[in-house]
């Protein structure tokens, strides 16, 4: 029973229906590799609606995305998502490694146009679609569903993707990715609350039905997060930097900061109606470990 003494019983009730899910990015070495697999299994009884596996800028991980999102299929219980991005392949080219993933019990796809050379900002500047691949995350979601019956994610942009004209055409490009075949949207990650809950009132009023989930990304290294997201498009409250600020040379009070920053904005949302998260764990597990905990998410023992 809880304590009804205690400050946060009544402040702040602990959920108890959040569901959340984790994002990975594949290794490059082999000491990345064991904290990768270290990570996993410390999330791993968390129980995750599902995990998901990134897809390098240019296609450029393409065959450790497969070995990772394979190795979780076959070693663990969990159910994984595979990144696929329009990069670099032709549709065929495509259709054949979404086929090997059906054939493999890999039923997820998160499906998504893809970052030119470099990622953001990188050695192209603009996206170029392959001469015979896909163009558009649309054409690509539309030409998995032709594969097989995937459950399909796409990515949503509450602070409007940089090369979109403007918002409204960025909310169309959304709806076109979902009239195209996905069940769900992933934001990008966002660090304002109300931006969060402007974007999903504008997707709602546009008729887009479907979960619109927010990605949260636990930010242990301020400066590295702040470049990434002036040139991605998301914005670093004042506040956020004032946290951060002196903090440098201290590491494990950026980790306390950080978990405490994610987890209030988690309970914010919450707050909302917001009960589902995707974590951009960084394939770290410390801080999302700790959020989920205090989000009532909690580990559940083997049967």
């Amino acid at each position: 029973m809880t304590d009804p003494h205690h400050p946060l019983a009544i402040a702040a009730p602990l959920p108890r229906d959040v569901r959340v899910s984790f994002e990975f990015f594949p290794p490059k070495t082999d000491k990345a590799n064991q904290i990768l697999w270290g990570s996993i299994q410390r999330l791993a009884p968390l129980k995750p609606s599902y995990v998901s596996v990134t897809y390098g800028a240019g296609g450029s991980t393409r065959e450790r995305t497969h070995a990772t999102v394979h190795r979780i299929r076959t070693e663990t219980d969990l159910e994984p998502a595979a990144h696929l991005t329009c990069v670099g392949a032709t549709t065929e080219e495509i259709d054949a490694i979404a086929q090997l993933y059906w054939d493999s019990d890999i039923k997820h796809i998160v499906a998504l146009r893809g970052d030119p050379a470099g990622g953001p900002g990188g050695s192209q500047n603009h996206f170029q679609p392959h001469p015979g691949g896909y163009a558009y995350a649309s054409d690509l979601v539309a030409g998995l569903k032709n594969v097989a019956d995937f459950e399909i994610s796409v990515a949503a942009y509450p602070e409007t993707h940089p090369e979109a004209a403007n918002p409204e055409a960025d909310l169309d490009n959304l709806k076109r990715k979902l009239d195209a075949g996905a069940s769900r949207a992933i934001t990008q990650f966002f660090f304002d609350t109300d931006v969060y809950l402007r974007f999903l009132e504008r997707a709602r009023a546009a008729g887009i039905t479907v979960p619109i989930i927010p990605g949260i990304l636990p930010v242990t290294n301020f400066a590295s997060v702040a470049g990434f997201s002036a040139k991605s498009g998301a914005s670093m409250p004042k506040w956020m930097a004032e946290l951060f600020q002196g903090l440098d040379d201290d590491p494990e009070t950026r980790k306390l900061v950080a978990a405490s920053v994610a987890a209030e904005q988690c309970r914010a949302l919450h707050a909302q109606g917001v009960t589902d998260f995707h974590f951009y764990t960084m394939n770290r597990a410390d801080l999302v470990f700790a959020i989920c905990h205090i989000l009532g998410v909690r580990a559940q023992p083997k049967a």
